[in-house]
């Protein structure tokens, strides 16, 4: 029986969504799913919402998978194996089909196309989490939350300036946190939360529900309505009215050995610019999000290669990095790394300089290269004196440019020189 088990007494299933395409993440996500990105040096972006299970206790793990799922299978098979003769599991589940020839059409629509997993499994609660969000939760208190309000539902929610609300599922609560209004992804003014002007109430995409109430909702709308297939703009506007739905505030959760500067994280690295500013997020010299809180520690690949090295020339120029993340297996070569994050197997060769930018694994930058606020995909050269950010016209020519200036070069992009 697992933490959380013997906890609440509960049986906790956990269902991630990782199966949408990501298209806001291209070039990103050309080649694999949003979850399976490389983020802040040697993880993916899956590792942060397994990690809140894994600390929380929760063991019993389903990941609903879809699109371009071959790196994503790959990195949970090699990463995440635990010990199903206990009970634990991380299992990769992809599209079945079981209820016709159809893909997953949405969010509700992959649950309901995967109900024999709920039915079979007999859990007290199903957690319903989405794969592709930066943050650290203890689930545990949700689950508190849960069963202390006898909820059936509860969705994790926290405020976001209403200038991004278009983004997100925006709820009203009353005083007692039950949801008494909800719109997704609102086009007009959205409502706001009382006191806290300029400010909206969002969905974090993250459910618990009652088992037996998750099936049973999900059959009769279903039936009644086939066309119902996603949680945001179909089913939680059914349920709410006349169920006991309640939202979890976020910003309540404390985490093990977290800083109170730290708490309440929580990014949707949804675009290139989100993920970029994600990643820079944790490379500052003061980290809003850290990755090195021993109490709560953020698993993933063993790398298994050496450590990363720092090299001087013969004429005494010395590798440096400053407010960067260095991963395993990195040379930095006579060359300076700044606010960037470098991934495994990265090489910084003579006079070169990175600046701003985040590198996939086994990428090499020549000697003399220059770079800055750029993504480069692993496993690209850089030839020797080529300079990236710092023509933007041309840069936007070439490769993929972001309205805010961010270079982006896909895989297996050849580049010839300057």
């Amino acid at each position: 029986m697992s933490a959380t088990s013997r906890r609440h007494g509960k049986n906790v299933l956990c269902m991630i969504m990782a199966g949408g395409q990501g298209s806001r993440l291209s070039p990103l996500t050309r080649d694999r799913a949003k979850p399976a990105v490389h983020f802040g040096g040697i993880y993916r972006i899956i590792d942060f919402v397994l990690n809140n299970f894994i600390n929380s206790g929760v063991f019993k793990i389903k990941i609903l998978t879809q699109f371009k799922s071959d790196s994503l299978n790959k990195h949970v098979s090699a990463a995440w194996s635990l010990n199903p003769s206990t009970g634990q599991y991380v299992d990769l589940v992809p599209a079945q089909m079981r209820t016709g020839n159809e893909w997953y059409k949405g969010t509700s629509d992959a649950i309901f196309q995967n109900i024999n997993l709920i039915t079979d499994e007999r859990p007290d609660l199903v957690a319903v989490f989405g794969g592709d969000h930066i943050y650290k939760m203890d689930v545990n208190q949700m689950v508190d939350f849960h069963i202390s309000h006898q909820a059936m539902l509860t969705i994790a929610a926290i405020p976001v300036p209403i200038s991004e609300a278009g983004e997100f599922g925006i709820i009203e609560v009353d005083k007692d946190s039950k949801m008494i209004g909800f719109e997704e992804k609102p086009s007009g003014t959205p409502k706001q939360i009382p006191g806290r002007p300029g400010w909206c109430l969002a969905s974090m995409g993250n459910y618990l529900f009652t088992s037996k109430f998750l099936v049973r909702q999900l059959l009769e709308i279903h039936q009644n309505n086939p066309k119902a297939i996603d949680f945001g703009h179909n089913i939680l506007p059914h349920l709410y009215p006349g169920h006991p739905v309640y939202v979890y505030d976020f910003n309540t959760n404390v985490v093990k050995g977290e800083y109170q500067k730290t708490k309440g994280y929580w990014r949707d690295v949804g675009t290139i610019d989100a993920f970029y500013e994600a990643n820079m997020d944790v490379c500052v010299q003061d980290p809003i999000f850290d990755l090195y809180n021993e109490t709560w520690p953020i698993r993933t690949f063993n790398w298994n290669m050496p450590p990363a090295k720092f090299s001087r020339s013969a004429e005494n120029e010395q590798g440096t990095a400053i407010n960067s993340v260095i991963s395993a297996g990195c040379v930095i070569s006579s060359s300076s790394v700044v606010n960037s994050v470098l991934s495994p197997g990265v090489t910084v060769q003579k006079d070169a300089l990175v600046e701003g930018s985040i590198i996939f694994p086994d990428v090499t930058i020549g000697p003399g290269a220059k770079i800055r606020r750029a993504i480069i995909e692993k496993g690209l050269h850089i030839p020797a004196g080529f300079e990236i950010g710092y023509n933007l016209d041309r840069d936007g020519t070439v490769f993929h440019l972001t309205e805010s200036g961010i270079v982006v070069l896909a895989k297996d992009t050849v580049i010839k020189g300057n």
